[in-house]
Formats: C-alpha cells, sequence, structure tokens
C-alpha cells in the first residue's frame, strides 16, 4: 500500500468537524478561526524505544500521541479543534496502522479534534509526531509566568502512577490502573478551562512534579516550598510500591500529565480533584520539605531524605 492509500484508508475518512473548510487531500489545510480568540499551537513527538517501550501495543502509541499535546492545551486553559499527524513507520504493516489510527481517534474524538493533515514515511523506528492547533478566549490564556508570593501550589489528581507503570512495562509485568495512566493519560481539558481567570500560573507535568514546577517558578520569578507529604498518592500506588519509591515516582518520574498551578485559596475553593502541595514565595528556586524538615530532590532522580 502506498502512501495516498494508507492515508485515505486509515486517516482521510476522518477530516471533518466544525471551522474545516477543506481537510485531508488538498496541498494544505483550510481552517475558519473563531472571532475573538487566539491560536495556541503545540506539538510532541513519540520515538519508539524512547518514548515508549517497543511492544507497546499500536492502540495506546495513537491515544498517547494525541493526549500528551492534549494536556499542553489544558495548561494554557485552551480548547483543542484541529491536528495533524506525521507518520513514521519501519516495519509496522497495515493492521498495526489500523489500530494505531484506532486509538488516535480514540483519544481526538473525546475533546471533537479533527485530523485536517500530515505526512507518512519510512525508517528504522516507529515514530509519531502530532501538532495540535487550539484556541483561547484573546488574553486569557493561562502562562507559566504569572505566580506571586503567598499564593498556593497545586495539582490535579494523583502524581506518580504513569512512571510506576512505564516502570512496570518495561520489567514485563502489568498493572491494569498504573500502566493505563501511562499508556493513556487523560488530558484535564475541562480543568483548564475552568482555571482560566483564577489560576494565576500553569504548567502540565510530563518530566515529572519537582523539574516542572522549578519550570514555572523559574517563568514567574518566584520561589516555592512543596510539602512532599502533602503529595497525592493513589492506592494503586501504594499497593505496589513503598513510600520512598512512591516518593520518587511522584517527584522525578514524569508522564502523569496532571496539572499543577498556582493559585489564591479563595479562587480554586470550588474547584474538585485538586490538592494544595505547597507555597509560592519570594526569592528564587524549589524547597523541599518532609515534616517541615528540608530535604534535597535533585535532577537525576536521586533523593536525600532525611
Amino acid at each position: 500500500m502506498d502512501e495516498f492509500d494508507l492515508i485515505r484508508r486509515f486517516f482521510g475518512t476522518r477530516s471533518t468537524g466544525p471551522g474545516v473548510v477543506t481537510g485531508i487531500g488538498d496541498d494544505g489545510a483550510v481552517l475558519d478561526v473563531t472571532a475573538g480568540f487566539q491560536q495556541v499551537q503545540v506539538i510532541d513527538t513519540l520515538v519508539e524505544g524512547v518514548h515508549f517501550p517497543p511492544q507497546t501495543a499500536p492502540f495506546d502509541i495513537g491515544f498517547r500521541v494525541v493526549a500528551v499535546n492534549l494536556s499542553d492545551i489544558a495548561a494554557m486553559g485552551a480548547r483543542p479543534r484541529w491536528m495533524t499527524l506525521a507518520l513514521t513507520l519501519a516495519d509496522q504493516g497495515e493492521d498495526w496502522v489500523q489500530e494505531f489510527a484506532g486509538g488516535l481517534f480514540a483519544a481526538a474524538d473525546e475533546h471533537a479534534v479533527a485530523l485536517v493533515g500530515g505526512d507518512t514515511t519510512s525508517g528504522d523506528q516507529a515514530v509519531a509526531t502530532v501538532h495540535i492547533t487550539g484556541e483561547v478566549e484573546t488574553g486569557t490564556a493561562l502562562l507559566r509566568s504569572g505566580a506571586s508570593a503567598g499564593e498556593g501550589i497545586y495539582v490535579s489528581g494523583t502524581v506518580g502512577d504513569a512512571a510506576a507503570g512505564l516502570q512496570l512495562l518495561k520489567a514485563g509485568e502489568r498493572d491494569d490502573d498504573l500502566c493505563e495512566r501511562f499508556l493513556r493519560p487523560a488530558a484535564r481539558i475541562a480543568l483548564g478551562d475552568s482555571l482560566r481567570g483564577k489560576a494565576s500560573a500553569a504548567i502540565d507535568l510530563s518530566d515529572g512534579l519537582a523539574g516542572d514546577l522549578r519550570k514555572l517558578l523559574d517563568a514567574s520569578g518566584v520561589g516555592g516550598t512543596l510539602d512532599i507529604e502533602r503529595l497525592p498518592i493513589s492506592a494503586a500506588l501504594v499497593a505496589r510500591f513503598d513510600s520512598d519509591a512512591q516518593r520518587r515516582f511522584a517527584l522525578t518520574g514524569g508522564d502523569d500529565y496532571e496539572l499543577c498551578f498556582t493559585a489564591r485559596a479563595a479562587d480554586v475553593a470550588n474547584i474538585g480533584d485538586i490538592t494544595r502541595i505547597g507555597v509560592v514565595t519570594e526569592g528564587a528556586g524549589l524547597v523541599c520539605r518532609i515534616a517541615g524538615d528540608v530535604v534535597e530532590v535533585d535532577d537525576s532522580g536521586y533523593r536525600h531524605f532525611g
């Protein structure tokens, strides 16, 4: 099957939706943008053997490459609209592509995202890149750079599950709850939308809570204190790993795709499934504490408690 037959068969029939004037099949997509809105552009690439184990099911790869981009859209408080796909294939056949497309559209359909263009090529390993265009009311996008001293630091959901799930997958084990968090992350689109006008700064958690929170604090020109004992840890993570491993996954594991944000307590009092884990401070840098004692959490992932 050549490139054009592959696109037509597995991707070309899903290129319609609100705002799509011309989708797949022309030299480019023609889209109607919404008056009074700004565009948010995000892109992410998943490489076989780097971002997912080689044995990962193609449905999960397709789902994940869309979901990680949706998470960036959520962190900006935007609404996803359209996406494009660049797919590199090695020895994957038609069945693989069909399953990949199933996962891709399963994630996209949750938020009515239309595929409006793309490209396929051959290479040494499977590589999937998705670019998503979102929209947000003019002047209301969430940024990393608005945090102020005295505000609370919050995180959504639970943290550490995805990194634990990836470790299990690499070891050939399976835990439905933890592995699912890695393979099929849930983008916090509704939460991001609800935080506009309430949160002062936000970031999605892709590289680990401690590292991503530092990025937010640096962008805002402030410091922060994080209370490790306040971290929201799932029952599934507690059931499989000891407390030190839980903290390691939660602080430095990455791939959670939850939202970390700063806000005044009164402004987010009615928002559910969030946990206050610290406070924004004057100065610079992130201080981590357990029961009031300062501990070190370094970028390499090694923790020094006590």
